[in-house]
């Protein structure tokens, strides 16, 4: 079973450390995916308050590995073969949340697709759909 506490030791101990930068948070797990939170940083702006889309295709992709571990029951090693990211509207001056569903996970492969939203506003900001090469256990 992968809970929260699974998933903050996973936040803490996989990702890179300009990840753990952007200030994710969980908000939920389950079965079929995952939402996580990136707090709003004038770091991650570029002019006016306006979230930089390198930020968002990061939240995306970090968000769909918390999904496809969940979905799983637990981490396992991966790396995303494909992203494809549609920007919608800005993401301006608030947090932003991804909501990452598993639409296919196999053996040796993951698809997903990604919904961001701006905290407050239910009108997506992006979507994105993402494919994951899911690698063997290093022994």
């Amino acid at each position: 079973m992968f809970d929260r506490a699974d998933a903050e030791r996973m936040l803490a101990d996989v990702f890179a450390p300009w990840v753990q930068d952007l200030d994710l948070s969980i908000e939920s797990l389950g079965a079929e995916g995952a939402v996580l939170r990136m707090g709003f940083s004038e770091r991650l702006c570029r002019d006016n308050g306006v979230i930089c889309g390198q930020a968002l295709m990061s939240l995306a992709d970090t968000a769909m590995v918390f999904a496809v571990s969940s979905a799983a029951g637990g981490y396992r090693p991966m790396t995303t073969v494909d992203q494809t990211m549609h920007f919608l509207r800005p993401a301006a001056k608030a947090d932003v949340l991804a909501d990452a569903k598993v639409i296919r996970l196999g053996r040796t492969m993951a698809f997903g697709s990604v919904t961001l939203t701006a905290d407050g506003d239910d009108r997506p900001v992006a979507i994105a759909q993402l494919a994951y090469a899911i690698l063997p256990e290093s022994k």
